[in-house]
């Protein structure tokens, strides 16, 4: 499908008159009925300071201010995947800037690290991740052989010959020995096409990204019921849409421009209702500090709350549909001409009693009703969610029930309908659509399917892998098996995002040879060396020429051009670094995977996968189109065999808990991904050691705020103190990735391989006092 090029205009007029095109509405005046209060800008509130965020960014990057300023002006953000040029979007007019970018900034900025403190590794394993962060970026390729004390510097094409040695003797021996590994910090889509493509040069699919412990739920889920893994809807789909549902997301902490949107949703007679175990601050009122009136008096962003169990959104959903088909309230017309399996979805889902669907889901009969009726008097809406819904053992099942629930009033592929599995990071939706993933070789490319291997064939010149290849959490256990041979790890920091860090540090210190490609330094470099530890420094995407590009949740693929300002010592754009390391693999079959430079690489992508038709096109500021257009399956035309969308028979997990333990869940605090920012969260309050308990546990166990105590899981402890809060009874909820080691490995869902970050715990009140939880290496808190 060809995509029309759009360029953005930088006149005064903004994005209202463009950059994509559509108008956003205009502000209309004060309304106190979605005031938070009448405190200026919260005085006295638990909530981030913004103003105080700029003024420390400002600091921080003082040395490189000029740089700093071209990032944020000309660049497209590396932070959350709502996606800009510049600081401007296509939802809203005026700025778009939050504190994740601001907070990301420094690590595009900052000089380099002295090479020579990675001579002694064991004086870094003191420091944290965020301590490790902040000595610099990573100059020159270095390298620690097994018996040396440290890593030392060597040049490129000595690290180049080694790798290439390494892997060519891996690739002889068995491709399947080979594991990649890519990270979505700020990985631009250039990045992940090339390590995919040369994952298959090599002859293995073992390739995977950080979407896997994201959203693989929903991508596995939406593909099988309507054909796409991505969200129908825009942005600005929000604006004037009658309801919007967040389930098991805190925007106001992930995607913080979102709380914009919304206030402006808002503003046009849009209703939010919220789903979740726990009752977030930033979900319930906000201060946006771009908008005069939001800051002045806060905005009250949620409508309707509705408290679940961790782990019940499947029975919410379940429930709420089985209440629209007892009392008919359904797209009838919709269900018949448009869709297959509801007869099926029925008749499970009469069968189920509602004493079931309450124990599972957490709720009273009364509330899935009540939000069954919310649901269906809108004329229009929008559900979106993250991972409070994906990272479960049944997040696929989760994504069924959201689904089914909208299918049934036939909310897709119209104006302000849709489903959102809104990105946390701006490389994720590019990544798995880029074939940076065991399954395809990029989007609509499934892996194994003969006529599509002889169509990569035919495209790239070589023969593709057929056997699907690992997931992260299957190659950790192959890993462990001694199964793997080579490590390839761009970005990646298994030790702090995957459950079971004593596990995961086992598996990796057993591999032979690690290679880490990453602009700082990371907690997996200082490991013992299997036999060969190898780091190659990475530019950012804002120091690659030529640029680059990201994909946004809404499908929207924007170009990134190089920024002038400072480059790093001998830092290579992440693309190359690979490609030139296979080049060398095999030389003879080199001019099969070379690239000169990123358009070149587009122009593979657009012929490689289809619906990316127009990227080849993209080159300066403000060149972007919509992969799929503003809405994926409009005219009711599913990406579906049959063309059909599907209903799926969403089943209730078995989740018992045995009496007097709790279901823990992981939640994130001031962080992007396992980069943790500060030790305190400004939206709640809360320490990074801080276990969320409901008020009627904590006095039913004699506890009060602060008291310290311990959580046991099967698998492991974590020590911490009570934070009395608004979550469900029977639920705790505590940091990640500090939570990590109450969670045993290879829990996964078994339709995506996502990991499960949940578990079920005792609480052992304490005597002795906790301190707070150190974030580094996923370790638990030190009593």
């Amino acid at each position: 499908m060809a995509a029309e090029l759009q360029r953005s205009t930088d006149g005064a007029s903004g994005p209202a008159a463009g950059p994509g095109g559509g108008a956003a509405p205009r502000r209309r005046r004060f309304d106190p009925r979605h005031w938070a209060g009448l405190r200026p800008y919260g005085l006295g509130e638990q909530r981030p300071n913004h103003y105080k965020e700029i003024l420390k960014t400002i600091w921080e990057n003082r040395d490189q201010l000029g740089y700093a300023w071209r990032i944020l002006r000309d660049g497209c953000c590396d932070g959350c995947s709502l996606g800009t040029t510049g600081m401007r979007d296509w939802t809203i007019d005026g700025i778009h800037l939050c504190t994740i970018r601001l907070k990301m900034l420094r690590l595009n900025t900052m000089p380099a690290v002295d090479p020579r403190i990675l001579e002694d590794p064991g004086a870094l394993r003191r420091e944290t991740s965020r301590e490790l962060r902040e000595l610099g970026r990573l100059p020159y390729p270095m390298v620690w052989r097994k018996g040396e004390p440290g890593y030392r510097r060597v040049s490129w094409d000595e690290v180049l010959d080694l790798v290439a040695e390494r892997i060519r003797a891996t690739v002889a021996r068995d491709p399947d020995r080979l594991f990649f590994y890519m990270t979505s910090r700020g990985m631009p889509n250039e990045a992940y096409f090339a390590f995919q493509k040369v994952a298959r040069f090599l002859g293995t699919n073992n390739i995977d990204n950080a979407a896997r412990i994201c959203h693989a739920p929903s991508t596995s889920a939406l593909a099988k019921t309507i054909g796409y893994g991505a969200t129908t809807v825009s942005y600005k789909d929000w604006i004037g849409c009658d309801l919007i549902v967040l389930v098991g997301t805190n925007l106001a902490n992930n995607q913080p421009v979102t709380t914009k949107y919304l206030y402006e949703a808002k503003k046009a007679g849009t209703r939010v209702a919220v789903v979740n175990p726990y009752r977030e601050e930033g979900l319930e009122r906000y201060w946006v500090p771009s908008s005069v009136e939001s800051a002045l008096f806060g905005t009250r962003i949620m409508d309707e709350f509705f408290q679940i169990n961790q782990g019940g959104d499947v029975a919410f959903f379940n429930g709420a549909l089985k209440h629209l088909i007892e009392t008919d309230r359904l797209d009838h017309a919709f269900i018949r001409e448009h869709t297959a399996g509801f007869a099926e979805l029925a008749a499970f889902l009469r069968e189920l009693s509602w004493e079931e669907l309450e124990r599972s889901a957490g709720a009273p009969a009364a509330a899935m009703r009540r939000f069954a009726e919310l649901y269906a008097s809108a004329r229009t809406s929008i559900t979106v969610w993250s991972m409070g819904v994906t990272q479960h053992r049944h997040g696929t099942h989760n994504v069924f029930a959201i689904s089914n629930l909208a299918l049934a009033l036939g909310r897709i592929g119209k104006p302000h309908c849709g489903l959102m599995p809104i990105r946390g990071h701006s490389g994720v939706q590019g990544g798995a659509e880029m074939g940076a993933v065991p399954n395809t070789y990029g989007m609509g490319r499934p892996v194994g399917d003969p006529a599509t291997m002889a169509a990569m064939k035919a495209i790239w010149g070589f023969e593709v892998p057929a056997k699907p290849g690992l997931t992260a959490t299957a190659a950790i256990d192959a890993m462990y098996r001694g199964e793997i041979d080579v490590l390839y790890s761009a970005g990646g920091n298994f030790l702090e995002t995957l459950p079971d860090p004593a596990y995961v540090r086992a598996a990796l210190e057993r591999v032979p040879v690690k290679i880490f490609q990453d602009i700082v330094i990371n907690p997996m470099m200082l490991l013992e060396p299997g036999e060969l530890n190898v780091i190659l420094p990475a530019a950012t995407r804002y120091e690659t020429p030529g640029g680059v590009t990201q994909t946004s949740t809404e499908r929207r693929v924007i170009f990134s051009p190089e920024i002038p300002g400072r480059r790093i010592g001998e830092a290579r754009p992440e693309w190359e670094i690979p490609v030139r390391i296979a080049e060398r693999v095999d030389p003879e079959r080199a001019h099969l995977i070379r690239y000169e430079n990123t358009h070149q690489i587009r122009e593979d992508i657009a012929r490689t996968v289809p619906l990316y038709d127009g990227i080849q096109h993209l080159r300066r500021k403000g060149d972007q189109f919509q992969w799929g257009g503003p809405l994926l399956c409009a005219g009711n035309r599913f990406n579906t065999p049959d063309g059909k969308a599907h209903f799926v028979v969403a089943q209730l997990p078995e989740q018992d808990v045995p009496e007097g333990k709790f279901r823990v869940g992981t939640r994130r605090g001031k962080q992007f991904n396992s980069m943790v920012w500060d030790d305190v969260d400004p939206l709640t309050g809360a320490r990074r050691d801080d276990v969320f308990i409901a008020r009627e546990d904590a006095e039913r166990l004699g506890l009060k705020d602060g008291d310290p105590v311990l959580l046991r899981s099967d698998h492991g402890e974590y020590r911490g103190r009570v934070r009395i809060s608004r979550i469900r009874p029977g639920n705790l909820q505590v940091h990640w990735p500090e939570g990590n080691v109450l969670i045993p490995t290879g829990v996964c869902d078994p339709y995506c391989g996502e990991p499960d970050y949940n578990a079920i715990c005792e609480l052992i009140p304490l005597r002795e006092p906790a301190t707070v939880a150190e974030p580094a290496h996923g370790a638990p808190a030190a009593p």
